[in-house]
């Protein structure tokens, strides 16, 4: 598929959805790739027997990945429920466990770097979970010829958003492969966090009326990402958004408790990724109000030039909170006192059309 760039501003461009519309359909492919010969679609028509680009976007294809090719062996009821971490018992107590993988190109961009990612990503989705983020193991794949001061700024970058975020690093592991096998580096983290048993959004518990609430701007690490990856420039920088949320989540559960039906942080796919895959676990339909959506200008004009739609760009510091009506306004509150969440604001219902 071969897509030309409209101007700012364009109407009726191909493949932008309707946010005023119920979400009823997934990303079919993430955020296209711009190449110096244009731009490309990573997912072709038809079955394919090998994996594409397309399955680590965070749409149909990475769910159709899981579905087909993990669940079958790996399924259990705890793997079952697909939330950002799995709830598990233990002699006492429950605790949550979290794994991610990172692998991001360029290693360093405008508001962060792969290390900030590494811890963010997983302190985060234990926080979605309604845990409290404790510990961290990193395993890291160098490839030969990474030079020790990019090396450096990664590993204080970890070590200080570990910090921020109050966890630990408590085991690791290190490996080399050769040149040209690791794009550099890959991080994989994984955490534990404990559970407050009064205190449990999930994916499942999204109900018809609930409030739809985003903490901030959307949109701003997927463009961050492709404009160092392509060397975009734009009038004004586009920075990465990546941030811990557990302060966030904290404040949230103070301020409105078991009111906090569910959590998600829109990472992979977007807003309109997380939002569907609530929609589908809870058995509920979404519908946004497009003039609420708090896009920034410059990723908008950003993604109109590209022809993206910013509902499906990455996000890395932000979280989307699905809240009981009578507390949406102290849940807006509480965002707003900190902050990673002033801008926070409400983008939408539950509803029973539609459903899933």
């Amino acid at each position: 598929l071969q897509l030309r760039p409209l101007p700012v501003g364009a109407r009726g461009r191909p493949g932008v959805t309707n946010p005023s519309r119920s979400l009823d359909r997934e990303s079919e492919g993430g955020i296209a790739r711009v190449a110096s010969a244009g731009l490309t679609c990573p997912v072709p028509a038809g079955e394919v027997d090998r994996v594409l680009l397309g399955h680590g976007s965070g749409g149909k294809l990475s769910a159709a990945l899981l579905r087909d090719r993990f669940l079958p062996h790996f399924g259990n009821d705890v793997l079952a429920e697909l939330g950002d971490a799995a709830v598990v018992p233990v002699p006492g107590d429950e605790i949550a466990v979290s794994t991610d993988s990172f692998v991001v190109s360029p290693l360093e961009f405008p508001g962060g770097n792969i290390g900030h990612l590494a811890v963010h990503g997983t302190v985060n989705d234990l926080s979605m979970m309604g845990a409290e983020p404790l510990y961290l193991s990193a395993g890291f794949i160098l490839e030969e010829g990474l030079p020790f001061d990019v090396l450096d700024r990664v590993i204080e970058a970890m070590a200080g958003a570990a910090a921020d975020a109050g966890v630990i690093v408590v085991t690791g592991d290190t490996k080399v492969v050769e040149r040209g096998k690791a794009d550099g580096l890959f991080i994989n983290t994984t955490g534990i966090g404990r559970l407050d048993p009064e205190f449990r959004p999930g994916p499942t518990r999204a109900r018809e009326g609930d409030a739809i609430l985003v903490s901030g701007p959307i949109g701003r690490h997927g463009v961050a990402i492709m404009a160092a990856r392509e060397h975009l420039r734009f009038e004004v920088e586009v920075r990465s958004d990546t941030a811990c949320l557990a302060p966030l989540v904290r404040d949230l559960r103070g301020a409105c408790g078991p009111a906090i039906h569910s959590l998600r942080d829109p990472t992979r796919g977007g807003v309109a990724s997380a939002l569907n895959e609530i929609a589908a676990s809870s058995g509920v339909g979404i519908r946004l109000e497009e003039g609420d959506l708090p896009i920034p200008g410059p990723v908008r004009a950003a993604c109109e030039m590209l022809g993206l739609d910013p509902l499906y760009v990455a996000n890395e510091g932000i979280l989307v909170a699905i809240v009981a009506p009578e507390k949406a306004g102290a849940a807006l509150e509480a965002l707003r006192s900190h902050p990673a969440g002033e801008a926070a604001t409400r983008i939408g219902t539950v509803t029973g059309e539609r459903p899933g």
